[in-house]
């Protein structure tokens, strides 16, 4: 195992669940991404960059900053109706009662070799519940027993759990405390919602455990046998898994972008040693 790999995230673990080929070309080796993800491309990059920017709107309102200038910064057609969504939801902007709102947050715990690092776009507590958010500007509303099995799902709420107790005056977050919530900017009714069990919580930490060791110790990393998986893969040329993409709707429930954390590990307090 190269000695760079220090920690693992929701991204590279649903990676090595989806294709170890892909998770060793893209942690290991570190190459350049050399086909299109999706098509249509140009159409896809500027969705995936207002997806970014809604992200940005969304932390400004959490920590403060006027509504009203905060609409003025949302200057796309997507934007200004992901936005009106939002900010037309009681229910979201209710939170901000809350004694307990971090937003944009990052978490970390050790996981057999590596840490376990995830960045929760909120979490917002009362004291006796913690209830993370996630916003995706997906363009087709995911079934929720897909989510339930992705990675995110299982690794957000987990960590909370595993290296969450400084959110709560010191004591451990107990599982059945966290519930996380996806929500769907052009789905705003519909949101998914997976509370959480102490069965679940261990049944995900076994699962994280043995596959930190499977990476740790494994000598090889084999295609994946699902070839549709390859459509939406930037690195099938290197496979000889051809040259088309796959479509931009279902692309973006298979792939999501590493999210690219520089991080001092010694200035993040919730990390467990």
């Amino acid at each position: 195992m190269p000695i760079e790999l220090k920690s693992l995230s929701q991204s590279s673990l649903q990676d090595y669940n989806d294709c170890p080929r892909r998770f060793e070309l893209r942690y290991f080796q570190h190459l350049a991404y050399p086909a299109i993800e999706t098509e249509p491309a140009l159409e896809n990059e500027k969705h995936q960059r207002e997806g970014e920017y809604f992200h940005r709107l969304v932390q400004q309102y959490f920590i403060g900053l006027p509504e009203e200038q905060i609409a003025k910064l949302a200057n796309t057609e997507n934007l200004k109706r992901w936005w009106d969504h939002f900010i037309n939801n009681k229910g979201l902007t209710e939170l901000k009662k809350l004694p307990t709102l971090r937003t944009e947050i990052t978490l970390s715990a050790p996981l057999g070799p590596f840490r376990l690092v995830a960045k929760y776009d909120l979490i917002a507590s009362d004291g006796g519940k913690f209830h993370i958010y996630d916003w995706k500007t997906y363009r087709k509303r995911p079934k929720s027993e897909f989510l339930a099995a992705r990675w995110q799902t299982r690794v957000y709420r987990a960590l909370l759990v595993q290296a969450g107790a400084f959110l709560n005056n010191g004591k451990p977050i107990q599982p059945e405390q966290v519930e996380m919530t996806y929500w769907f900017s052009d789905f705003p009714n519909d949101p998914a919602k997976f509370p959480y069990q102490a069965d679940q919580f261990k049944r995900d930490w076994d699962a994280l455990l043995r596959i930190a060791d499977e990476i740790q110790s494994a000598s090889d990393y084999p295609k994946t046998e699902d070839t549709n998986r390859c459509l939406y893969c930037p690195y099938r040329s290197y496979c000889n898994r051809g040259v088309r993409a796959g479509d931009a709707l279902d692309a973006e429930l298979e792939t999501e972008a590493e999210e690219m954390f520089n991080i001092n590990f010694e200035q993040i307090g919730e990390i467990e040693f």
